[in-house]
């Protein structure tokens, strides 16, 4: 048992945040931590974190228990390099180095006790090895190239970083401490879907815990093995991943509303005796019903309503006009900014009434090819072209469509001056903007709030043709299933940006995928796209490249070279490997042992030879990564 919270409360005065809540983290549970924005996820992470109080319970801390929390990993040197921050994590193997580097100059100047020298040093040569430190560069560099960081972005200063970039070396920290318990809050968010992927992969294969807020269904289902949900102010706790925990609780739900209705079938029968009882007046009648109340008191007093469904945001999107068949038309567009050329040659043909999700890795030019399509942008090269009677709504990621000087009520009503106050509040009541709410500055909104605000104007613009940039950032789950609900009814166009595989999932027919060398056409929803890749399949439709011929013998010829690089590190560390157990046996030589001189001169050979098998290892992983970046390359 690494952690146990039983009864545990919290008030905001008189009114309670959650109640009673009780939970126990066991070695290797991953659990996923689910519930509607506000519901209280955060402050009883920072609750068991000592960053805020509790008015009841107890929180006991196994033993060994080390927790990792991302604030406690903030980027706080901006003239670093990003992987010199990152790196800052292994201050202790740093230091241990430094130390050894100390010792071995000491040793070859001749100063210092050299017998009480070369115990130091094989004392941190052991520590050194045991906490990793053959191993950690390497680990580093991989952790940060598996959250999307490229090798030349290893060496930007950490104030150049975007807030997402620097979010990301954050994550990179947290996940190489070396701490039992990781409790992460929404780590998805400013991922793209590789990235998202491969911490999947690290968190599966994690020796330790984690508790994960994340409304990124897909991401819990293939991380997690329990899922805990606070609902109503109480947590209940579920065996299973985000999809098992809908089908426990729809069960649990049934559960609890049969037995109220048995129990409430059950007082009133008893209360008809106790009438019946009562009306015959005679004694013993009289100490039958007495006996049968307390069988209702017993019985009331265990009877426990069904939880009441939370209330949340609905959605219903519909058009004002069908719009023509050909809904958008590109030609060889090229888009960038400030001079930069983002992508080009893109060719598009999007009909009315399909569902496409447009995804990449970040960075690639998504959202710059939205704004270039809705005229936002101007294209640098190529044509644009929108059908007949299409009338275009656009969903900004960013919000910057909201007006930061204004309350919520008159961002809606001056985009929809038409419409009558009561119209306006009757809309933003059903989006959960009521009362004095609706007069919230529109700066003061949290992410999830703004959303809700631009959605609802999207909503009302009765658009015929949906380009929605990340629309499910800063929704919760239940947020997003309406907000799911409302597309499948949707009778437009929609073309979506998204890394919300589970989104993608339920409502693609068409994924296209940017890449270098163009648009990639995947004729199915996300677990097709999966299946293509795993089995390598080709999409529907691949952009065709100048002199094919001429850039697949390149590309064999790349990958040659590559393998046979890899071959020549493999059999160099194996040599020098062989090299240092020869030596590590000569040390066992009673006539070696008994010679200071001799020992360390085979020590330092050792240890030398150490070095280099850490940098083939460098070399080694670095042409590995290549190699997998050629090999995906699909030339």
């Amino acid at each position: 048992m690494l952690l146990n919270v039983n009864d545990l409360s919290k008030f905001f005065g008189a009114d309670p945040l959650f109640e009673g809540v009780t939970f126990s983290v066991e070695d290797r549970d991953k659990i996923g931590f689910i519930g509607s924005n506000g519901a209280g996820k955060s402050t009883l992470f920072k609750i068991i974190l000592g960053q805020a109080q509790y008015d009841g319970g107890t929180i006991t801390f196994g033993k060994d228990l080390k927790i990792g929390y991302m604030e406690q990993f903030l980027v706080k040197d901006e003239t670093a390099s990003v992987l010199d921050e990152t790196l800052k994590v292994f201050d202790e193997l740093i230091n241990i180095e430094n130390e050894i580097n100390d010792i071995n100059l000491e040793i070859e100047m001749g100063t210092g006790d050299a017998l009480a020298l070369a115990d130091r040093q094989h004392i941190l040569n052991e520590k050194y090895d045991r906490l990793g430190g053959f191993v950690y560069k390497n680990k580093t560099r991989s952790t940060l190239i598996g959250l999307g960081f490229s090798e030349d972005d290893l060496n930007k200063k950490i104030n150049v970083l975007s807030g997402g970039e620097a979010t990301r070396v954050q994550l990179a920290k947290l996940l190489l401490s070396d701490c039992n318990l990781l409790m992460l809050d929404e780590p998805t968010n400013h991922l793209d879907i590789e990235s998202t992927k491969w911490l999947e992969d690290f968190l599966s294969s994690y020796n330790g815990a984690a508790i994960i807020i994340s409304h990124d269904r897909y991401f819990l289902d293939k991380v997690t093995n329990k899922t805990m949900e606070l609902e109503n102010k109480n947590l209940t706790m579920y065996k299973g991943n985000y999809s098992n925990f809908k089908i426990l609780k729809e069960e649990y739900i049934k559960t609890l509303e049969n037995k109220y209705e048995n129990t409430k079938r059950e007082i009133e029968r008893i209360e008809g005796i106790i009438e019946q009882q009562r009306r015959w007046n005679r004694e013993r009648n009289i100490r039958t019903a007495e006996h049968k109340q307390k069988s209702i008191d017993r019985l009331k007093k265990d009877l426990v309503a069904p939880p009441d469904e939370e209330e949340h945001i609905s959605f219903e999107f519909a058009t004002n006009k069908s719009g023509g068949n050909d809904v958008a038309i590109l030609e060889n567009i090229s888009v960038g900014f400030d001079g930069n050329t983002l992508l080009k040659n893109i060719n598009m043909h999007i009909r009315r009434g399909e569902r496409i999700f447009l995804i990449g890795p970040n960075g690639c030019g998504k959202t710059t090819l939205f704004k270039t399509i809705i005229g936002m942008n101007e294209p640098m090269g190529g044509m644009v072209k929108l059908g007949a009677n299409v009338e275009p709504g656009y969903y900004d990621q960013r919000q910057d469509d909201l007006d930061k000087r204004k309350n919520v009520i008159d961002e809606v009503w001056d985009k929809y001056p038409k419409m009558t106050q009561t119209e306006i509040r009757n809309a933003l009541a059903v989006f959960m903007f009521k009362g004095e709410d609706v007069f919230k500055d529109i700066d003061s909104l949290s992410g999830g709030e703004k959303a809700r605000v631009s959605l609802l104007k999207l909503m009302l613009s009765g658009s015929n043709f949906l380009m929605l940039d990340e629309p499910t950032n800063h929704l919760d789950i239940a947020s997003k299933e309406a907000l799911e609900n409302a597309f499948e009814n949707y009778s437009g166009t929609m073309f979506i940006i998204s890394h919300d595989r589970y989104f993608i999932n339920r409502l693609a027919d068409k994924i296209y995928k940017l890449t270098p060398n163009g648009i990639e056409i995947y004729a199915g929803n996300y677990d097709y796209y999966e299946s293509c890749m795993k089995e390598e399949k080709a999409p529907e439709t691949k952009t065709v490249k100048v002199n094919d011929y001429k850039l697949k013998k390149e590309y064999e010829a790349r990958l040659r070279k590559l393998r046979n690089d890899i071959a020549k590190c493999e059999n160099e560390t194996e040599e020098i490997e062989k090299v240092n157990s020869a030596l590590e046996e000569k040390l066992l030589d009673p006539e070696i042992s008994g010679d200071y001189t001799k020992i360390l001169e085979i020590t330092k050979e050792i240890d030398e030879n150490k070095a280099k098998i850490d940098e083939l290892f460098e070399k080694w992983e670095t042409l590995n990564n290549e190699l997998e970046r050629e090999e995906n390359a699909n030339i």
